[in-house]
């Protein structure tokens, strides 16, 4: 699990082009999401090995001056609430600002790294003028240019320097289930309706993730370190970002866990908000299992729990060998049926095939189904193999693997699913060169 950086500043300066410069470094970003909540973005990095997660916080003016500052006072405080380091980024051409001076302090108050980047110093003229910069009482500054990437090693470089190190999880023999979803979806009622009144639990662990307790459940047969990120602090300070706050607390559940409980509210659907929960956890490579709670609540028809499917499996697409169990924390309908089905993934996740196995079945597949010849050019796919990674990803050696598309990609992760039962666990698969 890595930390988590928040990017704040004002409206217009150039906070996103910085975010999307990062996200297009070799050595940086792994994957992106836009439009977590409005018009936020969340990026996993890794920098001279140093992983972390990006979280552009977007713009805050939403009229006048007033607005504005109850406005940024609410994002910024998200921001350092779960953040470990904070990038505040700030605009050469326009000077400090008032804007600009409400951030810095609230920030000047904060326990935490605080990295001030000027932006837009494109020329020498510029990077004089960032001197006034050191009115905001930060300390020193980064000059850089996002557009172009000129000053952002250096900011990165300081900024890796500058992140706590994450020690490592003691307990790591038990699987790791995290509930997550929008607020009000139900995860607090899901995990009272397991732990139940007779509360088959060893110990209560603190876990990195802030304010989230591990819960080791024991009960049934099933033993786990349930990750219960479904606390929210300060509530009155949250109102309406309190998508942007469960988000950032997701991201935390969802980086260290094995296996995603994806709890959603069936009387709201599956929305854009639960929909981006699910493609950070799939992007993780994370086990995953969708939860449509309040099923109790919905007027049912002969086929309303297979159009309700349905609608789900179109809407993570390709990704669609997930389990979606149908439950009521209420009434407890299917509450252990749903425990059952994430310990399946988090085997399915965890299997390991022999490669002689592995070899003879879906060699096999390939000689019946070759990839199909581009430009020209036939691939010949000699050998395969699993590589020892924490979750399933495979390797197909070949005569050309630039050639080989996408299409025939997914056509080999379904004959993998089909053959030796992947479900709700995203699969990697690389071609090199033999």
């Amino acid at each position: 699990m890595g930390n988590i950086v928040a990017i704040v500043g004002r409206p217009n300066v150039g906070k996103s082009t910085f975010f999307n410069r990062l996200i297009q470094r070799r050595e940086a970003i792994i994957d992106s999401v836009s439009g977590v909540t409005r018009d936020r973005h969340y990026g996993k990095s890794d920098w001279n090995g140093h992983k972390f997660s990006l979280i552009d916080t977007g713009g805050y003016v939403k009229g006048s001056d007033d607005v504005f500052e109850a406005e940024i006072d609410k994002q910024v405080e998200l921001a350092i609430e779960e953040a470990d380091a904070i990038i505040f980024i700030v605009d050469v051409e326009t000077g400090v600002t008032s804007m600009d001076e409400e951030v810095a302090n609230l920030l000047r108050r904060v326990d935490k790294p605080v990295l001030l980047a000027v932006n837009k110093v494109d020329n020498n003229k510029r990077l004089a003028n960032a001197v006034e910069f050191y009115s905001l009482g930060l300390g020193d500054y980064f000059p850089i240019a996002s557009t172009n990437g000129s000053g952002t090693g250096d900011l990165l470089d300081a900024l890796v320097e500058a992140l706590p190190v994450i020690e490592e999880e003691e307990d790591t023999e038990l699987p790791r289930f995290a509930v997550v979803g929008r607020p009000n979806a139900g995860k607090s009622s899901f995990i009272n309706s397991l732990i139940g009144e007779d509360r088959y639990i060893v110990t209560d662990i603190a876990g990195t993730t802030r304010d989230s307790i591990d819960t080791r459940y024991n009960r049934f047969g099933f033993e786990f370190n349930l990750v219960d990120t479904a606390g929210i602090r300060r509530k009155s300070k949250v109102k309406e970002n309190l998508e942007f706050y469960s988000v950032m607390r997701s991201v935390r559940a969802i980086e260290n866990c094995d296996v995603c409980l994806l709890v959603l509210d069936a009387t709201r659907g599956f929305d854009g908000q639960v929909q981006n929960i699910f493609w950070l956890a799939q992007r993780n490579s994370k086990g995953i299992v969708i939860l449509v709670n309040k099923w109790d609540l919905l007027d049912k028809e002969t086929n309303t729990l297979k159009d309700y499917e349905a609608m789900i499996r179109r809407e993570i697409e390709p990704f669609t060998d997930v389990p979606i169990v149908f439950i009521s924390v209420l009434t407890k309908q299917r509450v252990f049926k749903a425990i059952e089905t994430a310990v399946k993934v988090f085997e399915n996740r965890s299997k390991k095939i022999k490669t002689r196995l592995l070899n003879d079945i879906m060699l096999a597949i390939i000689e019946k189904n070759p990839p199909p010849a581009y430009k020209g050019k036939y691939v010949k796919i000699k050998f395969c193999t699993q590589l020892p990674t924490p979750h399933p990803q495979f390797a197909f050696f070949c005569n050309l693997p630039q050639y080989v598309r996408d299409p025939y990609k997914r056509f080999l992760e379904n004959k993998l699913r089909q053959e030796f039962d992947f479900q709700g666990v995203p699969i990697s698969i690389f071609f090199r060169k033999k």
